[in-house]
């Protein structure tokens, strides 16, 4: 029987009820991570934990475990699952208590669910490229926290889904930000652009790995705002996500709600592009690096 963790325990999954009056369930009122696993073993586990408590901080959230207490209840729960290829989710929300816009007193504790999923990698995807779409980006402005509320995010998605696109690229006021559930990335002339990390995009995981391997390899990196006509000029066009690891844009799909592109545009030749074949190298290596390592000395 799958089991799962609520609030420090682990339990089955079926045995689980959550309060009408939890915040998470009202408000949205709560922060999440997904921690992708390979081999059994938990991928920049450190980088994500550091960044949930970060989220959590700024929306005055104490979490009730330390950071050493909650890594260690995620490697139980992988290992109670026996899960090889997948990923963890973990959320807290402020906690139950009666409905009020203003946080509750001290005495409400969060609630804390995590749980973990098969999910393979999505190599036939990564190998050929997938297709976009160009939406308007009309979420809040404190995207760095990786809150609950992600209706935004879900409307842009679901465009994507509508016009047989993998994901959906958002702009403000013709400024590229980032996917709906991932960075964006453009190559020009060997160069790398990506939007900064500021308050308008999650600074990913995964796209913290890739500036890494970039400054490792010497490949230029240029973070800063850029535009819708310098995406469409670009060379090349990847994402970024912890599921979706680094994935090629090689179409993006007329938006029939939009009149920044008025037909579908090829991205290059319509295949992944040199650079980003090698950053999927390069970060595949970091990937057997941290889970398969133990490998190399059986």
């Amino acid at each position: 029987m799958e089991k799962i963790i609520f609030n420090g325990e682990l339990v089955e999954r079926t045995g689980i009820n959550i309060d009408i009056e939890d915040r998470g369930y009202q408000f949205g009122d709560g922060i999440y991570e997904v921690i992708r696993v390979y081999n059994g073993k938990l991928f920049t586990k450190e980088e994500h934990i550091k960044r949930l408590y970060e989220s959590a901080e700024k929306i005055s959230m104490e979490l009730p475990y330390d950071r050493n207490s909650l890594e260690e209840q995620l490697e139980n729960l992988v290992k109670e699952n026996q899960l090889k290829t997948g990923i963890i989710y973990l959320q807290f929300t402020r906690g139950v208590a009666m409905r009020a816009h203003g946080f509750p007193g001290d005495d409400v504790v969060p609630v804390f669910i995590a749980y973990t999923r098969e999910v393979e990698r999505p190599e036939s995807s990564m190998k050929n490229g997938v297709k976009g779409i160009l939406v308007d980006d009309i979420r809040w402005l404190r995207c760095d926290i990786k809150s609950l509320n992600l209706l935004g995010n879900i409307l842009a998605k679901q465009e994507a889904a509508n016009h047989g696109c993998f994901e959906a690229i958002q702009h403000r006021s013709n400024i590229v930000t980032e996917g709906s559930s991932s960075n964006a990335f453009v190559i020009k002339n060997g160069e790398l652009w990506t939007h900064p990390a500021t308050n308008l995009i999650l600074n990913g995981i995964t796209r913290r790995v890739i500036l890494d391997i970039c400054k490792e390899q010497g490949i230029q990196v240029i973070e800063k705002p850029f535009t819708v006509d310098e995406l469409l000029d670009a060379d090349e066009i990847f994402i970024s996500s912890t599921t979706s690891e680094i994935m090629p844009i090689v179409q993006l799909a007329k938006n029939t709600k939009s009149d920044i592109l008025l037909n579908e545009k090829t991205i290059g030749d319509g295949k992944p592009g040199q650079l980003t074949r090698k950053l999927q190298e390069l970060f595949e290596k970091e990937i057997e690096k941290q889970c398969y390592s133990a490998r190399l000395f059986s």
